[in-house]
């Protein structure tokens, strides 16, 4: 009877073994599986990005359809034909083709005869699932799809993983009890052993406690560190304005507005009187034209009240098409905001360095309302100017001292940072 009841103890070992192992590769199958696509992913959407996204979006139509799931309203043979060379399609004669064509008012599409099947694969499976929801803010493309691997599935391996070491001590402690070793106490009975020895060693009780104490101290500095930083800050303006539409579609240069960030210290706020050079004549937007933000959704009559409101700022009469001279200022909320004892110039860097709006403020043309897209910190600062290489175009005193500061740090070219970039009075004083 002993020996029967031995084995069926092994037996439930065993099972209990073969059940995780059975799980364990389940799990690394789907792991996998989430690693492949997210490789896929990413592959395609960087094809996208480069050579699809001047055309279409995921979303919506552009200058071309939306691509969002189109492989579940077009033949994935179909799409590679298309794709590689769309004219022939049309051609064959292919009436979907030639409707699309049709459509779009006879706009070619690129031919993309160098892409792989492989490659056009990745492109339609990022079509399908879209963006990763990393929380980035992208008015153009927002998150479809959580490609990543779910936190359920790392809570489920977690416990998998204790269930392992459980079963494999439950075997170690059977195998132990055949060859005569006394019974233990247990699970339970261990745990209880443990724990009373943890309350009783002093060293532990010390090192947990500066433990704690260290977490707390990160968790501390941490949360500082973060005041003042307003990343991400977006106000809800006194005017609708969309710099998608007007820097983004219409190609309006950011200077245009902001005339004195050229020759200045500040950008400047464009005075209404900049708005109405452009809508002295137009009064109303196109009837297609829509403004989604994160609060509603703007339509043509809500936009066209938006445009009145510059009217009613300029003390312009759109029925007389006069100026009435009765004004009403626009209060903006501001957006951007240095600390007062932060000094900067943007004369210095857009004319004498060169940059792009783009570089602090983002991708503004994409925005359709202006959010803060750069933390604005000192170390954000300070890291540009440790990687960005003095221009020296047209500025022989910069070529001088550029010579002489490259033999110095035995470089080619010399970063701002070398230039003097983190001198504490370039920006305090």
């Amino acid at each position: 009877m002993k020996s029967v009841d031995l084995h069926n103890r092994l037996a439930k070992v065993l099972l209990k073994s073969f059940t995780f192992l059975l799980l364990f590769s389940f799990s690394f199958n789907a792991i996998a599986q989430d690693a492949v696509d997210e490789a896929r992913q990413k592959e395609g959407r960087k094809l996208f990005k480069s050579l699809c996204a001047s055309c279409h979006k995921l979303d919506k139509k552009f200058i071309g359809p939306a691509l969002g799931g189109v492989e579940d309203r077009r033949d994935n043979e179909w799409l590679k034909a298309w794709i590689k060379d769309n004219a022939a399609l049309r051609a064959s004669g292919d009436q979907d083709a030639i409707d699309i064509f049709n459509e779009y008012k006879g706009s070619v599409m690129t031919a993309f005869p160098q892409l792989s099947d492989q490659q056009i694969d990745d492109i339609l499976y990022y079509t399908t699932v879209g963006e990763i929801d990393n929380g980035s803010k992208d008015s153009n493309n927002p998150p479809v799809v959580q490609s990543e691997i779910p936190k359920w599935l790392w809570y489920i391996l977690a416990g998998i993983i204790v269930a392992a070491f459980m079963i494999i001590a439950a075997l170690l402690k059977t195998i132990s009890e055949l060859k005569g070793a006394p019974k233990t106490p247990g699970a339970l009975g261990t745990l209880k052993e443990v724990w009373e020895g943890i309350k009783k060693n002093t060293f532990l009780h010390v090192s947990f406690t500066i433990f704690m104490l260290l977490v707390i101290a990160y968790v501390l500095f941490g949360s500082l560190f973060k005041v003042g930083v307003d990343q991400g800050y977006q106000p809800m303006q006194p005017i609708m304005f969309s710099h998608k539409i007007h820097a983004g579609d219409n190609k309006i240069d950011c200077q245009y507005c902001h005339s004195s960030a050229k020759h200045s210290k500040t950008s400047g706020i464009p005075s209404v009187n900049v708005c109405m050079n452009c809508h002295k004549n137009i009064s109303e937007v196109a009837e297609d034209t829509k403004v989604i933000t994160e609060d509603r959704i703007y339509n043509k009559e809500d936009l066209d009240k938006e445009i009145q409101k510059i009217y009613n700022a300029a003390g312009w009469d759109s029925e007389t098409l006069e100026y009435t001279g009765k004004t009403m200022p626009v209060k903006w909320i501001r957006v951007h905001n240095l600390p007062d004892f932060a000094y900067f110039n943007h004369s210095q860097h857009v004319t004498v360095a060169g940059l792009k709006c783009q570089k602090c403020h983002g991708p503004v043309e994409e925005m359709e309302e202006l959010y803060q897209f750069s933390p604005l910190t000192m170390g954000w600062c300070i890291d540009c100017h440790r990687e960005t290489n003095v221009n020296l175009k047209g500025n022989d005193y910069y070529q001088k001292v550029h010579k002489q500061l490259a033999e110095k740090y035995g470089v080619e070219q010399v970063t701002i940072a070398q230039l003097g970039g983190l001198e504490c009075g370039k920006c305090h004083y």
